[in-house]
């Protein structure tokens, strides 16, 4: 008897260690690091005022044009709000914190330590706005999709989940790959669920103009093609009484004016068609809103200070092109940008000149020693890292204010002479190929006219020819798309948790890959392996070191003229529209605003 008893105690324990988490183990949320900031039980975010009156409607603009409602795909260019308003995703993300998602279609997580799956248990009310119900195969059919004929970043990171257990109409779990990337339940949570019953995997694929279903706080009311979007809240929405949406979309519409030219833009908010705006010009935000509605107090305007970090607004070279594959070049480019004169002149001084590609946060490395960790991550690529990056002594050059930049044109020359070039008939062209230094910036709107205009000037002094090429948004994307570029200006945000957004931006792997956010053509293993070591970090130093890493190793690459960043954020708005006092770490966020009475 004692043997048996043994041998049952022997198998209930086996049983328990092989058998899936129990339901005890199911959490209301996933935090990347540490804990979640809301406890299960809360009943609203704190930055959000759950009083807030539901109604009105709300008009902001948009500049370019869209021609279609799909915007899980790269053809095409979708219309603005989709993805807010009318997709949801498996759990909420909280504004307030780095990375850590909240139960909503899902109402509950489960994942072990190790993160080497995640189940995900179903809320029974949860509906698509048609009324059908949300289901297992929903996520399933949203996931496979994705993973298969979704933009490159779903691919991607859906490739990592090699095996999918349906395990109710309610539960549903996802085991991943041998990669360790730790982020991968919390890449899954922010999945968007799409309806079953009206896609197949061929549908999926095409673009339309086609009011589109999801089981968000909105539907798609009215569509002008190109012009305008109106969404309107669903008086039957499941999830209007959860926590995550208590004191949020409390507009009844929400409409998205377009607009071909910013200045056009900018006055239909002053006439009062638009009633918010987010200003990204220092020049009008230091002068342009000096009218008599602002005097009045008819319209005010608000500079939000915001915990994230300013992420990298830049020239981007491609470096699949010959002109910029030599470093040297790149270096003398960098040295070339004026910011001292291009802010004053410019921007009356508002910005900001961004040093990391994490700027204004402490997951930056700019000005900070790397630490025993980063230099063990970074020990197997020698040659991957400057000195002077590496000891926090790097710093973006400095001209004297003036228009001349000679110091720093005097070491450009001096780059590109090493690189080969020399000057003939006033040109810098290569001495063994006789290629000119010559190159085209591509636009897609004249809001970068003068930025650039400004740079183009100061290479010409050396005999470089640049050109500014301002083509329509539709054929700019479809070019960017295809890598068919030589510099573009754009941006990448960041958040304090960065993640497999990397992998988009940097990673070998999307260097080739049509439509990734990899403009630059980057493929460096010391990159790879930064990227994949802040994915498999269990702790938050350890994923802060990793982080940095990655910092110095694109610092280091010369892959960019990184340009400036403001402060804070700075909003506009009409007096009818009104925002809550305390704002989350992510500043402004239109869905927990409200209007007050009628316009």
């Amino acid at each position: 008897m004692p043997r048996t008893r043994t041998l049952l105690a022997t198998f209930a324990l086996a049983a328990t260690l092989i058998s899936p988490v129990r339901a005890q183990d199911a959490a209301h949320a996933l935090a990347m690091h540490g804990k979640p900031k809301y406890p299960a039980g809360f009943t609203h975010f704190s930055h959000v005022n759950p009083e807030a009156p539901k109604g009105g409607r709300v008009v902001l603009g948009q500049t370019g044009s869209f021609d279609t409602l799909n915007p899980l795909i790269i053809r095409g260019e979708a219309a603005v709000g989709v993805r807010d308003w009318v997709y949801e995703t498996l759990m909420a993300r909280s504004m307030d914190e780095p990375f850590t998602m909240y139960g909503l279609i899902a109402k509950s997580a489960e994942t072990p330590p190790d993160r080497k799956w995640v189940t995900f248990n179903l809320d029974p009310e949860a509906r698509f706005s048609d009324g059908q119900p949300i289901t297992a195969d929903d996520v399933i059919f949203s996931m496979e999709v994705l993973r298969e004929r979704g933009r490159p970043n779903h691919r991607n990171s859906y490739k990592k989940v090699v095996r999918t257990e349906r395990l109710s109409d309610h539960a549903v779990r996802f085991v991943f790959n041998d990669s360790g990337d730790r982020e991968m339940p919390l890449i899954m949570a922010s999945m968007p669920v799409l309806p079953r019953h009206l896609l197949t995997p061929e549908t999926f694929e095409r673009t339309t103009l086609q009011p589109v279903v999801g089981s968000g706080p909105y539907v798609i009311a009215a569509v002008d093609p190109g012009r305008s979007i109106t969404y309107r809240r669903n008086p039957d929405y499941w999830g209007r009484d959860l926590p995550v949406n208590r004191g949020r979309f409390n507009f009844e519409e929400i409409r998205y004016e377009y607009f071909r030219d910013t200045s056009v833009q900018f006055e239909a908010f002053k006439s009062g068609v638009i009633d918010i705006r987010t200003e990204d010009d220092p020049k009008l935000w230091s002068g342009g809103y000096d009218i008599p509605a602002k005097r009045e107090g008819r319209i005010l305007t608000r500079e939000i200070e915001t915990g994230l970090p300013a992420g990298m607004s830049a020239l981007a070279f491609n470096i699949r092109r010959p002109v910029f594959q030599d470093p040297r070049v790149r270096q003398g480019l960098i040295l070339l940008f004026n910011f001292e004169w291009v802010n004053k002149t410019l921007y009356h001084g508002l910005y900001k000149r961004t040093e990391s590609f994490f700027e204004r946060s402490h997951l930056s490395s700019a000005g900070k020693p790397a630490d025993a960790h980063e230099r063990q991550l970074l020990a197997p690529f020698p040659d991957a890292v400057l000195p002077a990056v590496m000891e926090g002594r790097y710093r973006m050059p400095v001209s004297d204010g003036t228009g001349h930049n000679r110091d720093n044109a005097r070491e450009a020359f001096r780059l590109f002479g090493e690189a080969g070039y020399v000057i003939e008939d006033g040109r810098l062209v290569h001495s063994k190929s006789k290629q000119p230094l010559s190159f085209e910036i591509l636009a897609g709107s004249t809001v970068q006219q003068r930025l650039i205009a400004s740079y183009v000037s100061d290479l010409a002094k050396l005999g470089i020819r640049a050109r500014l090429r301002v083509v329509d948004s539709a054929q700019y994307q479809s070019r960017l798309k295809d890598y068919d570029y030589d510099m573009i200006q754009t941006a990448w945000p960041s958040s304090l948790s960065p993640g497999n957004e990397q992998v988009f931006r940097w990673d070998s792997r999307t260097a080739d890959m049509p439509g990734s956010f990899n403009f630059v053509g980057v493929k460096n293993p010391a990159v790879d392996s930064m990227i994949k070591r802040l994915l498999e970090a269990e702790t938050e130093e350890d994923f802060i070191s990793a982080v940095r890493a990655l910092d110095r190793v694109l610092l280091s690459g010369h892959y960019v003229i990184p340009l400036f960043h403001a402060s804070r954020q700075w909003v506009a708005h009409w007096r009818h529209v009104k925002g809550p006092e305390t704002l989350p770490l992510w500043g402004y966020t239109l869905d927990s605003w409200w209007i007050e009475g009628q316009k």
